[in-house]
């Protein structure tokens, strides 16, 4: 009898030390994920900062996707923010790198392929003229992979509209065709519904001012 209240007493102490990691990792998320929509946030100082915290999230956490993908979605905009195009390579080396660790966990995930597609869009930013070939499609294709595991997704709606926003007329873009895109986009954000309160949220306040430049 002893040895069974021992057990249970033993069993009952980690789910207290679990549930207390489960509020401690929420909290910290929370606090990291709340202000992505924020002008703040997209400093080469900040995001630095919030891809180092993601990563040390992401190393205590090692059963969690959402920390690998925020640190990699973090990395690829600091990625084009840089005026270096030499240091550009590395930070999307890092990002694939935090978005493998990702995938692993959560396969075949529509998120993940959207930052696959940024991370291909900014290796393509280093030299537009010599890698526009290889890295243009392959942004496009994970667009489309993203689109085919969830087509809900705003996220994928907002890149396409940001890529035909930004993209020549002779290479297939137009501001028609992004305002139309954007549009789609809002209104996918207007029905979406996170998974939970540090799912991917992230988006519907950039697509508008996406919008807005598509209409001048």
């Amino acid at each position: 009898m002893k040895r069974l209240f021992l057990a249970f007493l033993f069993t009952g102490s980690l789910a207290t030390v679990a549930v207390a990691q489960s509020a401690q990792y929420t909290e910290a998320m929370t606090k990291q994920t709340s202000d992505l929509d924020s002008s703040s946030t997209f400093t080469q100082e900040a995001l630095q900062q919030k891809a180092n915290t993601f990563e040390r999230i992401a190393d205590a956490e090692k059963s969690q996707w959402l920390p690998y993908y925020y640190a990699a979605y973090m990395q690829v905009m600091q990625a084009f923010t840089l005026k270096d195009k030499s240091q550009i390579d590395p930070l999307a080396d890092k990002a694939e790198s935090n978005l493998d660790k990702a995938e692993a966990l959560s396969p075949k995930n529509s998120e993940i392929a959207c930052i696959r597609s940024l991370v291909a869009t900014a290796r393509l930013t280093v030299d537009p003229m010599t890698r526009g070939m290889k890295f243009g499609p392959e942004a496009a294709a994970q667009l489309e992979q993203a689109k085919s595991l969830n087509p809900e997704n705003p996220r994928i709606y907002m890149l396409e509209g940001q890529s035909l926003l930004f993209t020549p007329e002779q290479w297939g873009g137009s501001k028609s065709k992004a305002k139309t895109t954007l549009e789609l986009a809002l209104e996918k954000f207007a029905a979406f519904k996170p998974e939970s309160s540090i799912a991917p949220h992230w988006g519907e306040t950039y697509t508008r001012k996406l919008l807005e430049q598509s209409q001048k």
